[in-house]
């Protein structure tokens, strides 16, 4: 025991940023005496991608820049210094290790590939006595307590949601850790500017459905609000397929996706809100939500890299073509299809889509313009706000036929369009903006 409370750990926060319901920093604290942070912006992700996008657009580089200065202010709380770095992790951490006489590494463990080489040149150029600690941090359902291994996993969602919903308990979040005492002298680093990135500062569009900033502190103000002060989780099932204004959802997903919330914090909450309030079939929806959003993570962690493949995890061919000027019409929203339009400006403006907008461009990209899902789920990548790996390319080869719906569907956008947006208000916020600016 004495042993390991004289141990130095150095957490290395990715796409974990957060101080609640954490385990990766949890069990830094428990079985260390001292605890560092870092934070690596890795040039690689401000890149220019194959397809011709900057990896990490300017809207979620913005809300990331937020996150980590949230972290910064979190983690000084603890007595826990966050170092933050623009450099590549392989290069970072092997330096940080030998100057501080780190013991042990502590990281949320990741499954798809680019994340995974970076893990692997860390640990080639770490020395071989470093303690390597991984965690799987980011599920609802714990990947030790689901009834099957990762090969038995269910290709179809209903199957993986009726196996699960029962049968597993989901963990109770994890207590927010206390301050660590004689920790050393605070470390201070500043946390970049949009232009230390690449980015020239912009103002957020008056018209965004997510003017929320990034961090935990703003998610959990964020869930207290949609649920105990608004209680607009009452009427999720009824609005979340609406389009304009901030709580026709709930918006956690932006928050959930660098994990400055925890999917277990949000399901805990829901279940608070319907023992002191009430439950409904909204209540549940939400859950239901938090569920898929687990399912693309298991896909991905037993497919691999195939998520990323043309052919998909269904290895169905297709002839997709690259057509440049039909991407560029999809992107700058001057396609025949005004519904798609308005949704593909709203994301060029903003940063974010309704997740009706994002099916309905997604399968018009795919089905009727017959373009490489991939460029889509790129441009995706790039763009929103609320990036997540497993839910964008899952949801991609979902709606291109190349996933996990059985049944195949194409959307037909006008009748779309008519549906969920009758009176064309969405469509006149959108398309009207566009021609004035």
């Amino acid at each position: 025991m004495q042993e390991t409370q004289n141990k130095i750990a150095l957490v290395w926060f990715r796409n974990d940023l957060r101080i609640h319901d954490n385990v990766v920093l949890q069990s830094a604290i428990n079985e260390s005496k001292n605890v560092i942070a870092l934070y690596c912006f890795d040039p690689r992700h401000y890149e220019i991608t194959d397809f011709g996008f900057k990896k990490t657009d300017k809207f979620r580089a913005k809300f990331l820049i937020e996150t980590v200065s949230d972290l910064k202010e979190q983690l000084a709380k603890l007595n826990i210094s966050l170092l933050i770095y623009i450099d590549k992790p392989e290069i970072v951490i092997p330096e940080i290790v030998t100057k501080l006489i780190i013991d042990n590494l502590y990281l949320q463990k990741e499954w798809t590939s680019e994340e995974v080489e970076v893990v692997v040149s860390v640990k080639q150029a770490l020395p071989k006595h470093i303690g390597f600690k991984e965690y799987y941090n980011q599920f609802l359902y714990h990947p030790a307590d689901v009834p099957f291994s990762k090969k038995e996993l269910p290709e179809v969602f209903t199957a993986f949601r009726k196996q699960v919903e029962d049968a597993v308990a989901i963990r109770k979040p994890l207590i927010t850790p206390k301050p660590i005492e004689n920790q050393p002298p605070f470390l201070d680093a500043k946390v970049p500017a949009l232009y230390d990135l690449g980015f020239e500062t912009f103002e957020v569009h008056p018209k965004t459905a997510f003017p929320f900033e990034g961090g935990e502190t703003s998610g959990l103000k964020r869930l207290q609000n949609y649920l105990f002060e608004t209680q607009k989780i009452g009427y999720y099932k009824q609005t979340r397929n609406g389009l304009i204004g901030i709580d026709y959802s709930s918006k956690f997903s932006a928050w959930l996706a660098n994990g400055s919330l925890s999917p277990k914090t949000i399901y805990w909450e829901i279940k608070r809100f319907e023992q002191e309030y009430f439950k409904n079939e909204s209540t549940y929806w939400l859950i239901f939500e938090l569920i898929w959003r687990d399912y693309f993570k298991y896909i991905a962690l037993k497919h691999k890299n195939n998520i990323f493949k043309i052919n998909g995890i269904l290895d169905r061919y297709y002839d997709w073509k690259t057509n440049k000027q039909a991407v560029q019409r999809w992107i700058d929203g001057s396609t025949k299809e005004p519904f798609v339009n308005a949704n593909m400006i709203e994301l060029k403006k903003t940063g974010w889509m309704s997740n009706r907008g994002r099916q309905n461009v997604a399968s018009y990209f795919a089905k009727d313009m017959l373009i490489d899902w991939r460029i889509g789920a790129e441009y995706f990548e790039s763009m929103l706000i609320d990036y997540d790996v497993h839910s964008n390319y899952g949801n991609w080869m979902y709606v291109s036929g190349v996933g996990n719906d059985p049944r195949n569907r194409k959307f037909n956008i006008p009748l779309q369009a008519k549906n969920y947006d009758p009176n064309g208000a969405y469509q006149k916020v959108w398309l009207q903006n566009s021609l004035l600016e």
